[in-house]
């Protein structure tokens, strides 16, 4: 189920949005700035954090809390006991022995795509080919049918969404550790349901619809064989883990986020046994993982901004579209080098603020090298010299 529309966009239509799309560029530029330079703090603020905590830990045995270790960093590591059963409070599911249990909503719906081809036309309009499709799926997402652009595939409101239950809190030894900290950690699995269930669901909901259970979920439709678009399906997960370690201030007989000099909150978990540097290592490289996707999202936002300001030479070129092409390409590659000048530049001024020593030893590593070059190359000119005279 598929219709095409074509639209044309006038040469000033398109200049009035090459505008917009320089004050977009602008905004753009300054909040991946501002983003490059923040998170070069952010990653030097972790970093010493994590070192600060690395000195400071102290391991302990899970068997009995040592009331002189109260507002200290300490290292637990065990076998992990829920206190209570994780429950759906709404639907009256629940999974006796885990850390959690998921409520996962889906509904039947339709979903639009499109397909677009645009052709530049003599004199600078332009012109759009858009296919649109239609088709049905479950989908856990509402999908909103108020933006498709073609009417009569409206869908309903989800009436339930999905949620998460874990238990309160979970023991590790004589420790006590917030249920959700420990949910977030374990291995998800399905809990199949029984038509006794699905029934017992049918009537804590009113979906309007009956409810049948098929390969372990509740289906609530007419004709679960031919699903309608607004039918719901339901399943259910448990979280369920063994062994789990933490690292975290020690308050009575529990664990929370630990204040660093610096200000940030250190509390560190995994799933298994682990020690402490372990888990210190593994938290580094999950900032250094941090720090690398912010830079390149930064960098291609500043990229995407810049290409946005130079747009309009793309849009003025077009009025002969052959010409118009030269110059995108041409605008493209200036938003590229001014990318690579602008982004590195960014992160070597924020080391500078916050690696001061690190930046000045690179910056005098630099200058070094710069000059041993700069040497060998005159020694080999002053070599060279002479051999010339003789000949």
């Amino acid at each position: 189920m598929s219709f095409t529309e074509t639209t044309t966009t006038s040469w000033f239509s398109r200049l009035k949005g090459a505008l917009i799309k320089i004050v977009v560029g602008f905004i753009l530029l300054i909040a991946c700035i501002w983003l490059l330079f923040w998170n070069e703090g952010r990653s030097v603020k972790t970093y010493r954090a994590l070192v600060e905590g690395a000195g400071l830990v102290v391991s302990v045995d899970n068997g009995s809390v040592d009331p002189a270790n109260d507002g200290k960093l300490v290292h637990i590591s065990g076998p992990v006991k829920p206190v209570g059963v994780p429950e759906d409070d709404v639907l009256g599911i629940s999974a006796d022995g885990a850390v959690g249990v998921n409520r996962i909503v889906e509904m039947y719906q339709w979903i639009e795509t499109s397909k677009s081809e645009t052709r530049k036309q003599l004199g600078g309009s332009e012109e759009t080919v858009t296919t649109y499709s239609y088709h049905k799926e479950w989908k856990s997402n509402e999908v909103n049918s108020n933006n498709f652009r073609q009417s009569g595939h409206d869908n309903p409101q989800k009436p339930i969404d999905d949620a998460s239950f874990p238990v309160k809190s979970a023991t590790i030894g004589a420790f006590s550790v917030e249920g959700r900290a420990v949910a977030r950690l374990g291995d998800e699995r399905p809990v199949p349901l029984t038509a006794i269930e699905a029934n017992r669901m049918g009537e804590a909901v009113t979906l309007g619809k009956p409810v049948s259970t098929i390969a372990g979920q509740a289906v609530f439709s007419f004709n679960p064989e031919d699903p309608q678009v607004g039918d719901i399906r339901i399943r259910f997960e448990r979280s369920d883990i063994s062994e789990a370690s933490f690292i975290g201030a020690q308050r009575g007989s529990g664990l929370t986020p630990y204040k660093t000099t610096n200000g940030r909150d250190l509390f560190l978990s995994d799933a298994g046994l682990l020690d402490a540097p372990a888990m210190f290592d593994a938290a580094q490289s999950e900032n250094t993982i941090i720090t690398w996707l912010v830079r390149v999202g930064g960098l291609v936002g500043i990229f995407v901004g810049f290409a946005f300001i130079l747009s309009i030479l793309g849009v003025i070129a077009d009025v002969v579209p052959f010409i118009g092409s030269i110059v995108r390409f041409g605008t493209t590659a200036i938003a590229l080098i001014f990318t690579l000048l602008i982004g590195p530049a960014v992160i070597a001024i924020a080391w500078i603020a916050y690696r001061p020593f690190v930046a000045i030893a690179v910056f005098a590593a630099g200058i070094a090298i710069a000059a041993g070059i700069l040497y060998l190359r005159r020694g080999k000119a002053a070599a060279t010299t002479p051999a010339l005279g003789r000949a």
